[in-house]
């Protein structure tokens, strides 16, 4: 019941934050990404592909990484810790928060993927195989 607002303030709630909500659409629809997204680049390299995802503050054990049926996918699972979750603060801009991105890379090989965290930058190298001809022609008789 707390976030419940009396109807004469509705009005003045929402134009309050009328600004930032404008702000946070136009940044998704020039960047494609959301407040709760990350940002992440695909590279063709010539013989494997290159990925990158800004993750900063995000640690190796809260990312998951996988490739199914050509499909990349990186999640993250960002939580806080217990020793965070007992302090008393008084402004806090750090959150949990959840987000998974992914893109389709047609040709890529299971074997040979490697991933590496540093300074915040998630870089995962998937070498590509040779495609194979799944066009058949048929002849009509």
């Amino acid at each position: 019941m707390t976030s419940m607002i009396p109807y004469n303030n509705f009005e003045r709630a929402l134009f309050r934050n009328f600004p930032s909500m404008l702000d946070n659409i136009f940044d998704t629809a020039l960047t494609g990404v959301s407040d709760g997204a990350f940002r992440m680049d695909v590279e063709d390299a010539g013989d494997a592909y290159v990925v990158t995802a800004e993750l900063p503050g995000v640690t190796r054990d809260q990312i998951d990484v996988e490739l199914h049926e050509g499909r990349l996918s990186i999640s993250i699972d960002k939580k806080e810790s217990d020793e965070q979750k007992g302090k008393n603060y008084l402004h806090k801009e750090t959150c949990e928060w959840s987000a998974t991105r992914g893109v389709y890379l047609k040709d890529a090989a299971t074997a040979g993927l490697t991933a590496k965290l540093t300074d915040g930058m998630l870089t995962v190298c998937v070498p590509k195989q040779d495609e194979k001809a799944n066009v058949t022609k048929i002849t009509i008789e």
